[in-house]
């Protein structure tokens, strides 16, 4: 089990919390990311009128608070017909001790959140962080979030990766329901890094609400960017971009920044060894659906017109370890797979040095679309299939172990599925598969 609470040398909060019509403050919501610079945080909250931006910090919970750092805030329109106006605050905190608690709360004189508490976490690729990693969690029925609170609280997780769809869809209703998912996950993003990576459902209005919402690392507004943790090199980036061509922009920007990115990673295989990448819409999927990953040639796989700027070579010539994907609202694992080729380590132990990445489909967390059928029979490629509220632990061990376990929510937390992947590092220098 990992450390209470554990953390990052650098790590950006969004804190959410608004402040009523009246001035006085509403119960704030808050999210943890990555902007990229050790001992540092980003706190990034909403009021109703603008106001000054400050975050207060100390060690103790119940003492004062003597650091104070200001920042600045922007407005943001929500595309909505009631053309919704927030302002966006941004405090960046700096010289943060790796592994120490803080206390924090922010806001001005008009009115201030709660007190939360993060711990920073840990430099370099020598522990082992557990990431708690789902996709496809709304606003209603968010089925697995409870257990997810309660795993949190205990001190289960360091990082949680959410791929893609929030709230179920963050733009409805003039975006209050953006507002109630912020609130609904407070338990979980108030005490953890919160990283995230965009899904179909955010596109309204150019991906506005994800983008304002969420500080992720790079230039990019969180489309996509990378970033490691402990032994993992960890690769977010928009499937989106492949299905929404009045973008089609961005699909050549994206392509060529991952290959420069998997090139930098793959030249390094010792620190951090693993690569791990997070995207909303799978290659591949056992889904008895007409969704893209069903089909044989799948845009993200294959790329535009099944020939321009498909992924699956250029994750498997750069060693993609694991590839995380949701948008299914089930829980699937492949065999380790490339072209619709198993390439198992051995018939005995397929995850034991395997020759091709392994992706999880971890959608079912829970929200207002029910679960997605399966098809009677399932794919040589198709590992584990389950049709249950959950989410997924992933604990990366070390350099040469991680360990993937999946949780039900519908069965009181039983762990249904549980496999190990092992990769020596002994040729991972070059790792060129």
């Amino acid at each position: 089990m990992c450390s209470l609470l554990p953390c990052w040398s650098c790590c950006c909060l969004l804190l959410f919390f608004s402040l009523g019509v009246q001035g006085s403050p509403k119960a704030p919501s808050a999210a943890l990311s990555y902007p990229g610079e050790p001992g540092c945080m980003t706190v990034t909250w909403t009021t109703w009128v603008p106001t000054p931006s400050e975050v207060q910090s100390g060690l103790q919970l119940w003492g004062p608070l003597p650091l104070r750092a200001q920042g600045t805030f922007s407005p943001f329109v929500d595309g909505g017909i009631l053309r919704r106006k927030l302002y966006i605050h941004r405090v960046t905190l700096q010289g943060l001790l790796p592994g120490v608690q803080y206390v924090y709360r922010c806001g001005s004189t008009q009115g201030r959140s709660h007190r939360f508490l993060f711990r920073a976490l840990k430099n370099g690729p020598h522990w082992s962080p557990c990431l708690a990693v789902f996709g496809d969690t709304g606003a209603d029925n968010p089925r697995a979030l409870p257990r997810l609170c309660r795993d949190t609280q205990q001190g289960r997780y360091d990082v949680v990766l959410h791929v893609g769809d929030f709230a179920c869809n963050m733009d409805q209703d003039n975006a209050r329901v953006r507002d109630k998912f912020m609130n609904l996950i407070e338990p979980v993003a108030t005490s953890l890094p919160y990283v995230t990576c965009p899904g179909n459902n955010e596109e309204r209005s150019n991906f506005s609400n994800y983008k304002a919402r969420f500080s992720m690392p790079g230039n990019s507004e969180g489309l996509w960017y990378s970033w490691d943790l402990g032994p993992a090199h960890i690769i977010s980036f928009s499937t989106e971009v492949y299905f929404f061509l009045h973008y089609h922009h961005l699909v050549e920007r994206q392509f060529h920044w991952l290959e420069s990115d998997l090139q930098k990673a793959n030249k390094n295989r010792t620190a951090p060894p693993w690569i791990i990448t997070m995207g909303h819409r799978p290659m591949y999927c056992f889904s008895a659906d007409l969704d893209d990953c069903a089909w044989h040639e799948s845009k993200v796989r294959k790329g535009l017109l099944g020939k321009f700027y498909g992924l699956e070579d250029p994750f498997y010539k750069y060693g993609v370890d694991l590839q995380l994907w949701a948008h299914e609202r089930s829980y699937e694992r492949l065999w380790p797979i490339y072209n619709y080729h198993v390439f198992n380590g051995s018939r005995e132990m397929p995850y034991t040095h395997p020759r091709g990445p392994i992706h999880i489909i971890t959608g079912s967390a829970g929200c207002e679309e029910w679960l997605t059928p399966l098809t009677l029979f399932p794919r040589p490629w198709s590992a584990v299939r389950i049709k249950e509220y959950g989410y997924t632990w992933l604990h990366n061990l070390n350099g040469t172990h991680v360990h993937i376990q999946q949780v039900s929510g519908d069965q009181d937390g039983k762990i249904v599925d549980n496999v190990w992947v092992v990769r020596p590092l002994l040729g991972r220098m070059m790792y060129l598969w």
